[in-house]
């Protein structure tokens, strides 16, 4: 299997990137939150992959992180989940705002990911509550309070970007509560 790809980025066209290694080129399929992380072409990129066989085709996956391929993992086990389904929700939320949305059992999230139903939602939130505690914000998983990921899901709800999200929330305290660090999260941006 194909882990992790490390090499030239040659081509950008969503959801498809091209990677030269050495004189070798793959196309990968990425999630939306990894192509708005990648940098520009003909800069040197790492992708975490997954590799999807199928009868007629053998499709490339890749991620910006260990985090979001395993998220892509679990999500593929789930009956009804194919691949093009994970990366499309990967691509309307980051694998900690899936992973707090999981774990508060709140479907509303999931729902607003283009393609998820109620049905859907609800088969997520069944078959993988209580599965996925290792992806559970991967910045700092001991300090990190359930307020900073409720912050980081409001924040990621209003449009910024994951990376954004996660900076200004790194400079609040543990126990702050999640209103009022939405609010300081939110004048710290805005500066």
């Amino acid at each position: 299997m194909i882990s992790r790809l490390k090499g030239k980025l040659i081509s950008k066209f969503p959801p498809t990137v091209c990677i030269d290694l050495g004189g070798i080129a793959y196309d990968v399929d990425v999630s939306m939150t990894t192509f708005y992380e990648l940098p520009d072409i003909g800069q040197e990129v790492t992708l975490y992959t997954h590799l999807a066989v199928r009868e007629d085709a053998h499709t490339l996956y890749g991620f910006i992180s260990e985090e979001e391929r395993a998220t892509f993992r679990a999500l593929v086990k789930v009956n009804g989940i194919g691949f093009k389904s994970a990366l499309g929700i990967l691509s309307g939320m980051t694998p900690d705002a899936l992973y707090s949305a999981i774990e508060s059992e709140d479907s509303s999230q999931l729902e607003r990911v283009p393609g998820i139903g109620k049905k859907t939602a609800a088969r997520i939130l069944l078959e993988l509550k209580g599965k996925m505690p290792e992806l559970g914000s991967s910045s700092d998983k001991s300090s990190n309070s359930k307020n900073h990921n409720d912050i980081l899901a409001a924040l990621l709800n209003l449009g910024y970007s994951d990376k954004q999200a996660k900076q200004a929330i790194s400079a609040l305290p543990k126990d702050i509560d999640a209103t009022e660090g939405v609010r300081i999260a939110l004048r710290s941006m805005d500066k």
